[in-house]
């Protein structure tokens, strides 16, 4: 069967690289599932996970936002920030996200709403990933 080679890179270097035969996330614009062969695409990336299709099973990243360019044969994943499910702390992503949703709540001037969107959009992100 047909693989894509799909490197996952941040600011802070490369988290994976690795064959899959298949790459799911979403983009701006949508839901994208690449295969290899897929025409050439460059997509800005929305705060979700990314599912990478293997042989036997499915890997997961939590990803922030960033870039996904598409080759025949290979996809390059340029994120703020992407973890896999074992670096996730539950607990933190958690606490994250109880205070993201206190700020949305709590109708102070002071409060950077978009900010905290974002904060939340994160949060359960990474608890989506982490489970």
């Amino acid at each position: 069967m047909k693989t894509l080679t799909v490197s996952v890179v941040t600011p802070d270097g490369p988290i994976l690289e690795d064959s899959f035969q298949m790459v799911s996330c979403k983009a701006e614009s949508g839901e994208l599932g690449i295969l290899p062969g897929h025409i050439p695409l460059v997509a800005p990336l929305s705060i979700s996970a990314v599912r990478l299709k293997g042989e036997n099973d499915t890997e997961r990243l939590a990803v922030n936002g960033g870039f996904m360019e598409v080759r025949p044969d290979k996809v390059t994943i340029l994120a703020q920030s992407a973890e896999t499910p074992s670096d996730i702390d539950v607990k933190r992503a958690e606490a994250a996200k109880t205070r993201a949703e206190q700020r949305l709540q709590s109708k102070q001037d002071n409060i950077d709403y978009q900010r905290a969107e974002l904060a939340l959009q994160r949060a359960i992100n990474r608890l989506h990933v982490a489970k």
